[in-house]
Parts: structure tokens; sequence; C-alpha cells
């Protein structure tokens, strides 16, 4: 694809995106902004959050994957949906129940204020972090296929690029999100869906064809249950699946900001087992869609150093009719320009309700505040994507999840306590438990091949990180009689 090719797709997109943005967010008030005020139909979430689970991490990472981990992803994915199930029926209930903006405002009614500002910055490192992560890849494609051949610098890419955002979620909040979401959602399925269509017809491969040829290649195993001590073994992929969904949506709160727009728990139960089961079949067309992108590399003798670079080397070189390059970068930009939408909304949600308090204020003064917030956690964005650049080395998708088991593991120890324990506990000492569980974490992990016998941790890191915190929180148990 030519430059000018790309920015003309890009626009059009973005024509879309901020018609369908200012029409749904038009007139919000920070009720609208935060939680949507509680209107919106349970199938319309449904579908929005198929998409906004998916980024453009997954989106380019996941078709190269197949490589070195075949179909073993989808062992992750099958404890999403068990994740998924424990949230609609432990956890919707209760933030219904207790009627929250913020999901951490939990935290302070269980514990107190220290527990409460603890949640909230873990989120808020976790969120930025991710949602960098996620995004710098959308700007590596975007610098190599536009800012590059213009002799521009990256950090132009990054500034415009989170301009782009900030200014589709200015308005509306979670009431936009759902619907850029639903349209993210269809771009991405039918750009996939075409993608593999294409690839498929240049194999020469009928529908029947195209199955059976994934089927038999050595990359489309899905189960390993051999080796205990390989990152693969099934029971680690799927029970960190299941917790890693548990603290990344449930404990999320960029994805329960969605779920918490319905107009009650039920409706809220429906849309979270109807998107659950959806993503799997999503995730699955993405790596059959990887399995023909190498088997037509391999044909073509095209030579892929990084698996992040399969799908966007693939689709934008001039192999396949230009529609390919067009439907790659749609999808992409879809996916990974919503992603961090949703995560600007929910970080200026969190920082203005948890962090800077709106309690006894204005609706003027809160409009206001989560005004220049919403500005400040573009830039801080911006920056952080651009310090990402000069560390990163490995994997993208791989890095999200690592990054999620160090910083989402004292969230998820701190809601499992407060929920299936009954006593109070010294909260002014919680940040320091938060502190110590990633640490150990760390070096339980950097240990671990040459004191467990050669075995490595995966992201089921995340529930020791968990279980580190809810031993900390034990031991910050008040004796007192009358507390317990």
């Amino acid at each position: 694809m030519t430059p000018l090719s790309v920015i003309i797709t890009i626009a059009a997109y973005f024509a879309i995106l901020f018609t369908v943005s200012y029409i749904a967010g038009r007139k919000a008030d920070n009720a609208g902004f935060f939680v949507g005020n509680r209107k919106s139909s349970w199938y319309v979430v449904a579908f929005a959050m198929v998409g906004s689970a998916i980024s453009g991490v997954t989106y380019v990472s996941v078709p190269g994957m197949v490589a070195a981990s075949n179909f073993g992803y989808l062992q992750m994915v099958l404890g999403f949906i068990a994740g998924q199930l424990i949230i609609a029926y432990l956890l919707v209930p209760l933030f219904y129940k207790m009627n929250l903006v913020s999901i951490y405002e939990y935290l302070e009614n269980r514990f107190g204020i220290s527990s409460y500002r603890t949640g909230a910055w873990f989120f808020f490192i976790s969120k930025m972090l991710g949602a960098a992560v996620r995004l710098f890849l959308v700007c590596l494609t975007l610098q190599l296929l536009v800012f590059e051949p213009f002799g521009l610098p990256f950090l132009l890419n990054v500034a415009i690029t989170v301009a782009l955002v900030w200014l589709y979620t200015f308005q509306g909040g979670v009431k936009s999100l759902i619907w850029t979401d639903s349209l993210k959602t269809f771009c991405l399925v039918v750009s996939v869906v075409l993608c593999i269509w294409y690839i498929a017809s240049d194999l020469n491969l009928s529908f029947t064809g195209m199955v059976s040829t994934i089927a038999d290649s050595d990359m489309s195993r899905i189960f390993f249950f051999d080796d205990v001590n390989s990152k693969q073994y099934f029971f680690k992929q799927f029970l960190a699946g299941a917790f890693t969904m548990i603290a990344m949506t449930g404990l999320d709160q960029d994805m329960m900001q969605r779920n918490l727009s319905c107009k009650n728990f039920k409706d809220s139960q429906k849309n979270m087992i109807t998107s659950a089961i959806s993503q799997f079949f999503v995730i699955l067309l993405f790596l059959m869609l990887g399995v023909l992108l190498y088997i037509f590399a391999a044909n073509q003798q095209i030579a892929v150093e990084k698996s992040d670079e399969l799908f966007p080397l693939i689709a934008t070189g001039n192999y396949f009719p230009a529609i390919v390059g067009i439907l790659f970068i749609i999808g992409l930009i879809s996916s990974a320009y919503s992603a961090a939408g949703s995560a600007l909304t929910a970080l200026t949600t969190s920082f203005t309700v948890d962090i800077l308090g709106t309690k006894g204020k204005s609706e003027e003064t809160v409009v206001k505040m989560r005004k220049k917030v919403h500005i400040g956690m573009a830039v801080v964005m911006g920056i952080t994507i651009f310090v990402f650049n000069l560390l990163n080395n490995t994997s993208v998708i791989d890095a999200v999840y690592i990054l999620a088991s160090y910083t989402y593991g004292p969230i998820l120890g701190l809601f499992a306590f407060g929920i299936f324990m009954k006593q109070q506990v010294r909260d002014k000492y919680i940040p320091l438990v938060a502190i110590a569980s990633p640490v150990l974490c760390f070096i339980l992990q950097k240990n671990s091949e040459a004191w467990f016998g050669g075995y490595q941790f995966s992201y089921e890191l995340l529930i020791f990180n968990a279980l580190f915190t809810f031993i900390g929180l034990c031991l910050l148990i008040k004796k007192d009689k009358k507390n317990n």
C-alpha cells in the first residue's frame, strides 16, 4: 500500500468514527460519561464487548504467535470464558447492589481509604501501561506505512495518534464507547473473514480444503498436557486465563464500566455470557488466519523476522489486491484506537472519581475537573508510548500479559479477601503489601527454574501475585474481637 492510500483509509474510518461518537455522546452529562446513564441494551453491549476485548495487539500478534504456540492460546481463551462466568455471577450483582460508578469504591467501603487509593493507583498503572503497549503497536505500523516514507519522526506519530483518541472520547465517554466499539466489532470481524477468504483463494483452497489444511498443520495443536514445566501446559494456561479475565475485566474499570451501563445486573450477565462465547470464535478466526499467513509466507519465501510483523508485512506488501491492505488497516485502527479510547475514558473516570474525588462537588466542578484530567491522561499516555518504544524488546501480546501478572495481582488479592473474608484489616499497611507482592513474584519468576527443577512461570504468575497479597492481608487482620 502507498502512504497516501493508508491516509485516505484512516481518514475515511475516522470520519465515520467521529460521526458515531458525536451522535452517541451528544448531551452526555457526568453520569453518561462515567456509566452511560445505565440505559444500555444488553445485546448492544454484548456486540460491543466482542470488539472491546480485542485490541490491536490481538489483531497483529495472535496470527503471528501460531508458529511458536500453535493454537495453544485457545487454552487461555477457555479460561477467559470460565473467568467471565465468575464475574457475571459473583461480581456484577455486588457492583449493581452497591450502585458503584468506579468499582474501586468497593475497597473503600470494605477496608478504608488506603485500600481504595491502592486499588485505584494499581489500576492506573496497569491500564496506562497496557494501553500504551497496545497503542504502541499501531504507532509502529503507521510509522512503517505512513510516517517513515514522509521522513516524519515517531514522536509526531504518537502525538497525532493520541490526539485522535482524545478527540473522539472527549464528549461522550462510555455512551460513545459502546457504539464505537460496536463499529469496531463489525470492522474487525469483516476484515478478518475477508482476509482469510482472499488468502485461501490465493492458495487455491476451497472452504473444506482450507479447514483441512489448517487442521493438518502442525501449528493447529490446541491442548498441551505432556510437560508440566512448559509455559504451554494446559492447566497453567486455563487457570491463568480465568484469573486474568477476572483481574483484567472484572476488576478493571475500563471493561466493567461498559457492563455496568446495562439496565440491571441480569441484563449485564446476559451481555457477558454472550460476548464471552463470541470472543472464542473470533480468536479462533485469528489463529486460522495465522496458519494461512505462515503457509503463504513459506510458499512465497517471505522472511519474517518477528512474529508481530507477519500480518502487516503480507497484508500491506502488494501480494494481494489492494483491498486486503485496506481491510488490514481498517481492522488495525478500529481495534487499536477503540481500545485506547476506552482505556483513556476509564483512566479519566478512575482518576477523577477515585484519586481526586468527586464527593461533595457540584456537577459543574466535576465536569471541569474531568475535562482537565482527560487531557492529562492523554499526555501521560503519549509519553508512556514513546518510552515503551525505547525499551521494547519482546512480543507485544506477551508484554501485555507479563505486565498484567505484576500489576493486576494486588487488585485481585484485595477483592478476593474482601469478598471471601469477613475480618477487618489494618488499612494503612495495605499499600506495603500491594508493593511487596509483585516484588516477591519477580524474585520467584527469576529463580523458578533453579528452585523448582526447571519449572517456568507463565501468566499463572498473576495467581501467585494475588495469593501473596491475600496472605499479606491475613497478616494484617485486626485482633480486636469486636472487629472479627
